[in-house]
């Protein structure tokens, strides 16, 4: 998952980019309100967590500025502002929801985790495609009754297709949301990180739910027990 975090103080910053990044979230970050606007309105993210002191901008504008322009990606102000009037002012302006600092990390990803759920389309707790289950919470993903081992990068390639099942994904866009808005490399270490994802999922079981389209990207479907090569 994609999160844009808008934060001027440099050790949270440092703080909250450190500890998305080992639940396996890409993060791009922002330290003034301007950036941060201009972030939100140009890329898809799943979540935005937002500071309301800011340098320039306050966060109340920066909600108002992302909204009006039909931005309605789901943030959370996480702020240490703690009157209720600010709250109050906080969710009318547009956010779903407002955590105070000092704040327990683990409480901050739960906040997370629940933010991102938030979509037009289902998005349950642990999800599902055929046997192969997985928990975003727990990070454990399972074929079946077996364990899977996967890597922070693979982890968040799978977590997007079973979120998106039997749409195909291209490769930008799985770079857009499974690597930094700085990456700049080659697009076909996706077809690199696709082919791991198989070795781990899909081959040892006779699988080929990963699936190949030409030309545009990949796809997850619920496939047959039936092993045979999906490139």
């Amino acid at each position: 998952m994609r999160v844009l975090v808008i934060e001027d103080h440099a050790r949270m910053a440092e703080l909250i980019e450190r500890g998305l990044r080992r639940e396996s979230y890409a993060v791009d970050l922002a330290k003034t309100g301007e950036r941060g606007v201009r972030l939100a309105v140009a890329n898809d993210y799943d979540a935005v967590v937002l500071d309301l002191i800011l340098p320039d901008l306050d966060g109340f504008e920066v909600l108002r500025r992302i909204r009006a322009v039909g931005r309605w990606t789901p943030v959370l102000v996480l702020t240490a502002r703690d009157a209720i009037d600010d709250r109050v002012r906080g969710l009318d302006a547009g956010a779903d929801d407002y955590l105070t600092k000092p704040f327990a990390f683990p409480e901050f990803l739960a906040r997370v985790r629940a933010l991102v759920r938030r979509e037009t389309a289902p998005r349950p707790v642990e999800l599902s495609v055929d046997d192969l289950t997985l928990d975003p919470a727990s990070h454990e993903v399972r074929r079946g009754d077996t364990p899977i081992d996967l890597t922070p990068r693979e982890f968040a390639l799978l977590h997007l297709f079973m979120r998106r099942q039997g749409v195909v994904l291209s490769r930008e866009l799985l770079i857009e949301h499974a690597w930094d808005v700085g990456y700049d490399g080659d697009s076909n270490i996706v077809d690199v990180y696709v082919r791991y994802l198989r070795e781990k999922i899909d081959r040892p079981f006779g699988r080929r739910s990963l699936e190949t389209v030409r030309g545009l990207g990949y796809r997850l479907t619920v496939e047959s027990n039936q092993a045979t090569d999906p490139a």
